[in-house]
């Protein structure tokens, strides 16, 4: 990662973005392609990664903050100073495997809600990175379900949306407070 973005992993008692819940409208709306990489656009990818840090996350998709934007902060890893998060400008699923798996998941949109989700397991995806450079990388594991999941989000889609058993996401967002009509199941 360039120091460009770097930002101490740590909680901010006053992180810079607010996150929105599933129901807010923000959530639902699809992302638009960054046309330039710029400071403006390295801006909010620092403050997206304080908020996420801020929020105990491993991911943040800029509808999550309202903004309407195609850009993902992840971060598998944010107990490891070492390693470095990672930025996906205009991401793009080139390949996906066949091979599904299942997972717990759970979102900074809709905290303290996790349940299973199907996904493949492993992705290819090009981006551009903070610099605007045009990147590919290969994902499996935890990794490539962040990053499906946070692309969900982009397309205005959220984990709930994908989860089909519907008994266990009344249960869940119940639960927690949340409105079931506030999901829009995916075919």
């Amino acid at each position: 990662m360039s120091s460009v973005v770097a930002v101490e992993k740590q909680k901010l008692k006053n992180p810079p973005l607010q996150i929105h819940y599933l129901g807010d409208r923000a959530l639902r709306q699809g992302a638009k392609r960054i046309a330039k990489v710029d400071d403006n656009v390295r801006q909010l990818v620092r403050e997206m990664l304080q908020t996420m840090y801020s929020a105990d996350g491993i991911g943040l998709a800029a509808p999550q903050v309202a903004v309407n934007k195609q850009l993902i902060v992840i971060d598998c890893e944010p107990n490891d100073a070492a390693n470095p998060p990672i930025i996906l400008i205009n991401p793009k699923i080139t390949k996906a495997s066949s091979k599904l798996c299942n997972a717990e998941e759970g979102c900074l949109s809709i905290p303290g809600v996790y349940i299973e989700v199907t996904r493949p397991e492993a992705i290819e995806v090009s981006f551009k990175d903070e610099n605007g450079r045009p990147r590919k990388m290969k994902a499996t594991g935890l990794l490539s379900r962040a990053i499906q999941h946070e692309m969900d989000h982009l397309n205005g889609v959220l984990f709930v949306d994908r989860v089909t058993n519907s008994l266990v996401l009344t249960e869940e967002l119940n639960k927690q407070g949340f409105d079931v009509q506030a999901v829009k199941p995916v075919s």
